[in-house]
């Protein structure tokens, strides 16, 4: 039997595409004595929290944008709003960071590489 230690179970995550970078990495409540305890949210669940509660977008579009299937976004976003809320009910410090994504505009980038490469 081959050895499998540090194998990850279940499928690969799938990486999901982000058409935009957070500007910044973290939001501090004001007012609180002492260090407040973080929640920590992924760049993909930043992402579907832009592009369904700040700019409306149905669902499924935003699924098809990001390459993951509705039911992948609808849990990613509904994750995303647990951590929010619970940060801002118990006055934690929101901090974006990590996840499994490529950034949009390098996949542009790439891709314009290869079909140069092809070209030539």
């Amino acid at each position: 039997m081959k050895n499998i230690i540090g194998k990850g179970r279940g499928r690969p995550r799938k990486k999901k595409i982000v058409g935009e970078q957070p500007r910044i990495d973290h939001f501090s409540p004001r007012g609180r004595p002492g260090r407040p305890e973080e929640a920590v949210i992924t760049v993909e669940e930043y992402e579907t929290i832009r592009l369904s509660d700040q700019l409306g977008m149905p669902q499924k579009k935003a699924a098809q944008m990001m390459g993951i299937s509705q039911q992948s976004f609808s849990r990613i976003v509904r994750n995303a709003h647990k951590m929010l809320a619970d940060a801002i009910v118990n006055a934690k410090i929101i901090r974006i960071e990590g996840g499994d994504y490529i950034n949009k505009r390098s996949m542009d980038i790439a891709d314009k590489l290869k079909r140069r490469a092809r070209e030539t």
